[in-house]
């Protein structure tokens, strides 16, 4: 069982941090918000949920049919370290977001879809972070890994939801200290599964001996 909530955890960790870090998606959110409204700015939000479903199928397939290569897994997890530290440092370093009120333009949800189709990040993240991570979840528990997957989407979308809910209400908030140690602390918690990864990544090239 502890097993199954750390991967619900780490899905959690990777879905806040993607959800409040500054990105095209986050800005376009804030940008519908303030112009028109906190249910735009949902429609946004909502687009990893439209988007990523062929992302995520054809990573799983991809690297599970590496699986049986360690050496090739190995160096794929090692990516997936070394992904997981520039978004760690990207997270840790970010200063808030910025309100421009002259960047938006309606169909929402249309614009949603092709910024998050269009961001390199999810193609990058699924195939060296969350699709090994997703076929590792599998491989203890089949609930280890819809749990991944609803922490992840469950903190990705509720996080953008959140910012467009404090623009509406208030903007200084996304510019205040609360949100600048909110994304140092999911800087410091990427930072740590980078450290695992780079532990597995060792391990599939036989670096260091299984445990």
């Amino acid at each position: 069982m502890l097993e199954v909530i750390a991967f619900l955890f780490s899905g959690c960790v990777f879905g806040l941090a993607g959800g409040f870090t500054p990105g095209p998606t986050t800005a376009l959110v804030v940008a519908q918000t303030v112009r028109f409204g906190f249910l735009d700015g949902v429609k946004v939000a909502i687009a990893p949920l439209l988007t990523d479903a062929p992302i995520i199928i054809l990573s799983v397939l991809l690297v599970g049919g590496l699986a049986r290569f360690e050496p090739v897994l190995g160096v794929v997890t090692l990516l997936g370290a070394a992904f997981l530290v520039y978004l760690a440092v990207g997270t840790f370093t970010a200063r808030g977001i910025e309100l421009n009120e002259k960047a938006a333009a309606p169909r929402s949800i249309t614009k949603g879809i092709l910024a998050n189709a269009l961001n390199p990040h999810p193609y990058l993240f699924w195939l060296v972070i969350g699709a090994p991570t997703l076929l590792k979840a599998r491989g203890a528990y089949m609930l280890a890994a819809v749990l991944f997957l609803v922490g992840l989407y469950a903190c990705l979308v509720g996080a953008k939801i959140l910012i467009a809910w404090l623009v509406a209400r208030s903007r200084s908030v996304l510019r205040g200290r609360g949100y600048v140690y909110l994304n140092r602390a999911l800087g410091l918690a990427l930072g740590l599964f980078a450290l695992l990864f780079v532990r597995d990544g060792l391990r599939f090239l036989n670096v260091l001996a299984n445990t």
